[in-house]
């Protein structure tokens, strides 16, 4: 196959074609050292800069304020699941975690597993399709941190604002929506985001961390898992995920080259309004998440019955719309349609939807 199918994957996910070819370009040898940047140590000056690079050009295109520090880590997402606690826990101290779908609920055993953790808020019982509304959270004022999952892959929902949680830290994962729209970064205390979802490739996670709380990380915890001794060595502490970290540096690039994250959160709201008005006036296909609470990343639905979202996945796959079928847990259809997703597959997957409904309709 020659020609790029229109990838709706929720993770790892579709890159812009120019990152690729860049990376592609420069994987035998990086321009003046005669050498892969896989072969490089990573102490060496060029990985050195590749490193700087990355986290200048994130500085500057989310605006991110000098008390804060930019990590990059490895373990993905689920390691800051045990990270976050381990850190920012004091002693007898607790956390609060807001439960709005799968990975919020990973989230909290892992934490659970490490120290004291409130449940602050659920969604479970509606079944994840919104998320809770500021007067159901029980937010207990004297918590060392308040953590979110920003955007929901699986069940595709999102918060539309950050909850008020007082001068509580907010710690959020925002894995599948980080750089898909402008952030109020001192609205956080942390920030993680496994990069393969919108970011670039797996194998590194981005880990934003006010200055402030890199103080609360334990002497007594082992290295690699302490956010200050990775910020005291500037990610280099042991031997970073260089080649992951440079194809985040030309994602980032690219989305500067957009128009920023002003220009690319409209982009995105206007692919996510395609799919969603195709939902809204159709009776033959059914959104899962509410109105008001729907994610710009991931769009979730179902059809009629499980033999037509069967037949719909292997008709859509061999029109080029592919990576359509809904997580295991939940079935169903997922589009995920990230910062890279292009507009045109978007077209084509309503023009797909609106045909399929007159056939099988």
């Amino acid at each position: 196959m020659t020609e790029r199918v229109y990838n709706f994957a929720a993770g790892p996910a579709v890159l812009p074609l120019p990152v690729l070819e860049e990376a592609q370009r420069d994987l035998a040898s990086m321009p003046g050292t005669g050498m892969s940047l896989l072969e490089m140590s990573h102490r060496s000056k060029p990985v050195i800069n590749v490193i700087d690079e990355a986290e200048a050009g994130i500085r500057r295109l989310a605006g991110i304020p000098d008390n804060y520090k930019v990590l990059f880590l490895q373990g993905g997402a689920s390691l800051q699941f045990s990270m976050v606690p381990m850190n920012l826990l004091t002693e007898d101290g607790q956390g609060d975690h807001i439960v709005t779908g799968n990975f919020a609920k990973l989230a909290l055993q892992d934490a659970q597993k490490v120290g004291r953790i409130r449940v602050a808020g659920s969604t479970e019982e509606q079944d994840f399709v919104r998320v809770p509304y500021q007067d159901e959270l029980d937010l207990d004022p004297d918590s060392d941190y308040v953590h979110i999952t920003g955007n929901n892959t699986i069940y595709g929902t999102a918060w539309p604002t950050e909850p008020e949680v007082g001068d509580v830290p907010l710690v959020a994962d925002l894995s599948s929506n980080m750089f898909s729209k402008p952030i109020d970064f001192t609205k956080y205390g942390l920030i993680y985001a496994g990069a393969q979802k919108n970011l670039g490739a797996a194998g590194v996670t981005l880990v934003v961390i006010r200055d402030d709380l890199l103080l609360r990380s334990p002497e007594t915890l082992p290295a690699m898992l302490s956010y200050n001794i990775h910020a005291k060595a500037s990610s280099a502490h042991n031997t970073p995920p260089v080649f992951a970290i440079y194809v985040l540096g030309l994602v980032v690039k690219w989305l500067a080259g957009q128009g920023g994250l002003q220009q690319m959160g409209q982009r995105n709201e206007e692919k996510a309004r395609l799919l969603y008005d195709a939902l809204d006036t159709s009776e033959f296909y059914r959104g899962h998440a509410e109105p008001g609470h729907r994610s710009q990343m991931n769009v979730t639905f179902r059809l009629p019955s499980p033999e037509l979202e069967t037949q719909f996945i292997s008709e859509s796959t061999a029109a080029g719309l592919v990576e359509l079928k809904g997580h295991r847990s939940v079935g169903g259809i997922r589009a995920s349609i990230y910062n890279a997703f292009p507009r045109p597959g978007v077209e084509a997957l309503v023009g797909f939807m609106k045909e399929f409904e007159r056939a099988q309709g």
